[in-house]
């Protein structure tokens, strides 16, 4: 299976198509058992289709958008109280929550609806709670948020299924290359930002603005790699029920895309 920028999909199963991976017969996020792989019992063992990852990339992204609207109106009202701390609470503790569901997500592999729902449910909080602050304090930042997320989404699909960017080796490691820069750039910043040192790459001026585009064009060019692995576990067999594995991966590339576009936006109005 080929390697991806996304943590998730690299642990995504490799098997002959039309059935389970070889050495798969464990329960559902389990480690991977041994000896010879069990026939399919099921719906559940049946091959992942393009449908199968559709239906469940949607109803994780509309946990998403659900929540995050819910708590995006409450963090609104509670901003309009002049009560803060509860909304700083709400933005930790969905990032918090997020954090610990991705890790065991993709540490134990787990395919599993309810973990990626959960996880969906948790960065709705997170991200409607920031939404709801930055909504306050520039008026239809979210919408306009919220449409570019799906503008590059929608446009990085289409670049991947005409092949006018081809998802080659040298490809993936110069993306490879590019998020550990990203990564380690983001982690300096905020490791100096508490020793009170500003590296400028988030304080909305000139370079802040510059380091944001690029972001989004990592994060954007990310999703050719995701595109390119749930296409390849398909043709591999992977039993349908990882479709929600490749959903929660998918919505880990959204969320972060989301993010940047959404700091991106607020650099730009606060000009």
């Amino acid at each position: 299976m080929r390697t991806s920028s996304n943590p998730a999909f690299r642990n995504l199963p490799a098997g002959a198509a039309g059935g389970p991976p070889a050495g798969f017969n464990q329960p559902l996020g389990g480690q991977p058992g041994y000896g010879p792989p069990q026939a399919p019992s099921g719906a559940a063992d049946r091959p992942m289709t393009v449908d199968d990852v559709v239906m469940k990339t949607g109803a994780s992204l509309g946990v998403t958008l659900v929540v995050g609207l819910i708590t995006a109106i409450w963090a609104q009202s509670q901003v309009a109280a002049g009560s803060s701390g509860a909304i700083f609470g709400a933005m930790i503790g969905g990032m918090l929550v997020g954090l610990v569901l991705a890790l065991i997500i993709v540490f134990k592999q787990m395919a599993s609806a309810p973990m990626t729902l959960a996880y969906c449910a948790a960065e709705g909080v997170f991200l409607g709670a920031i939404t709801g602050v930055f909504e306050m304090l520039y008026p239809g930042i979210a919408l306009q948020a919220i449409l570019g997320t799906a503008a590059v989404f929608v446009v990085m699909l289409v670049v991947y299924k005409t092949g006018a960017v081809k998802v080659t080796p040298k490809f993936r490691k110069w993306m490879m290359g590019a998020l550990g820069g990203v990564l380690v750039l983001m982690l300096a910043n905020l490791v100096l930002g508490l020793f009170g040192v500003n590296m400028g790459l988030r304080d909305g001026g000139p370079l802040a603005i510059i380091f944001s585009l690029v972001v989004i064009g990592v994060a954007a060019f990310s999703f050719l790699l995701d595109f390119d692995m749930a296409d390849q576990a398909i043709r591999e067999g992977v039993p349908a029920k990882f479709a929600w594995y490749v959903a929660f991966g998918l919505m880990v590339t959204l969320v972060w895309l989301y993010l940047e576009i959404l700091r991106l936006l607020s650099y730009l109005q606060s000009e």
